[in-house]
């Protein structure tokens, strides 16, 4: 479970938007028209027919290489960096998103072409660097398309790349079309290779249907809180930053970062250019970087800090006292969870004292179900903001013109 603490003031937020940000999520899930709401229940499945080939699987792979990028792996490798932890047997995940060929180089080192099993992920299905990347792998490790049984394929129903699936007779699993890319780490995108590679994703899926049912519930109010009041102060406060004492959450932030940007940084019907831009900083590295420009610069900035309340690592700094170091012989004995957490805690202090808004986020523990729940807690928070902001949430055209631009480059 995790707790949320909105410590600005909800008093003043108007209760017509509260419900006009509920009720506008509430007709998405209804309608089905945006799918992503259902991915708890709808993917349970899915997760239960993996486990059936898992056996197979792991007699045969000890490492999973995923070809995908933006939402087709930032949420993976969010929701591994939290849970690898736990889960220390789980196959190796590499990732080939980007099209930096020292990356590719890098990785491409790393694979046993005998011993991975290659999970090619893209919405559209025909994702540029994806395919790209597809076609270095099957050069330089001689890959076997037809009838091949170490390529899977996830993608929309109806994309060139299922077609190419189906063509030649790989394994290929479907995105619904009312789910977005960046939504989707809940559906095959994520449960997939999660899955196969080791992970409990049933108890990740768990998880976020039991916050979705509270919310709907109207049991999660400060959710609902949150997005009305950086909607509401958003020409005043048109960043947020979110801090997290872990390094585990890094990639978390991540996927935030494209969550939020790719979504709320729209046009509206008026012409009017709108967003709430995504800062992702770690504790208590970023207190020696931004943490000035916080406290003393513009006061245009909410900050949402992020902590684990208990560590399952009890490593202790040792009552060492050493000649002239003494200084730091104030934190002798203490372990770094708690000297971490009470960073965290001071930083807050000082910047709820410097006059900017702030919310706060504790995990007790970082488990599977708490995981879930923090998944659809920022999707919700995504398309409540969206909402109240009156664009779609749901579209990139921003990026579909770089794209449409970078074809060009190729095609005189």
């Amino acid at each position: 479970m995790l707790q949320y603490t909105n410590h600005f003031d909800t008093k003043t937020l108007d209760p017509f938007t509260l419900e006009k940000g509920f009720e506008a999520v509430h007709y998405e899930a209804q309608s089905k028209e945006v799918g992503y709401y259902h991915l708890p229940v709808m993917s349970q499945g899915l997760a239960e027919e993996l486990h059936i080939i898992r056996e197979d699987i792991d007699r045969r792979f000890n490492t999973i290489a995923v070809i995908g990028i933006g939402g087709s792996s930032l949420g993976i490798k969010a929701i591994e960096r939290l849970l690898r932890p736990r889960t220390p047997n789980a196959k190796k995940i590499i990732y080939l998103e980007n099209s930096d060929p020292v990356s590719i180089i890098s990785e491409m080192k790393q694979i046993d072409k005998f011993r991975t099993l290659f999970i090619v992920i893209s919405k559209s299905g025909g994702t540029v660097e994806t395919l790209s990347i597809f076609k270095r792998l099957i050069v330089s490790f001689e890959l076997t398309l037809d009838h091949s049984d170490q390529i899977y394929i996830v993608s929309d129903e109806d994309s060139i790349l299922s077609h190419f699936a189906d063509e030649h007779h790989l394994r290929r699993f479907a995105i619904p079309s009312n789910v977005g890319g960046r939504f989707s780490v809940l559906s095959a995108v994520g449960i997939v290779p999660l899955t196969l590679a080791g992970f409990d994703t049933a108890a990740i899926l768990k998880g976020s249907q039991a916050f979705l049912e509270r919310f709907w519930n109207r049991k999660e109010e400060h959710l609902l809180q949150k997005a009305a009041f950086y909607v509401t102060h958003k020409d005043q406060y048109p960043m947020n930053v979110l801090f997290a004492y872990s390094d585990t959450f890094e990639e978390l932030g991540k996927w935030i970062v494209q969550l939020w940007g790719e979504s709320l940084g729209k046009r509206t019907r008026r012409g009017e250019r709108v967003g709430l831009t995504p800062i992702s900083l770690i504790g208590s590295v970023d207190q020696h970087s931004f943490l000035q420009l916080i406290i003393e610069g513009p006061l245009n900035k909410t900050v949402t800090f992020v902590h684990i309340d208990h560590s399952e690592d009890h490593l202790m700094i040792p009552d060492l006292s050493l000649k002239f170091l003494e200084k730091s012989d104030f934190v002798n004995g203490v372990s770094f969870n708690d000297l971490i957490n009470a960073q965290c805690k001071a930083t807050m202090q000082s910047v709820l004292q410097s006059g900017v808004s702030v919310d706060e986020i504790a995990w007790k523990r970082i488990d599977e179900i708490s995981v879930g729940e923090m998944i659809v807690y920022y999707e919700l928070l995504t398309s409540i903001s969206g909402a109240l902001m009156e664009i779609n949430t749901y579209d990139q055209p921003g990026v579909e013109l770089g794209k449409t631009i970078l074809t060009g480059y190729f095609q005189k």
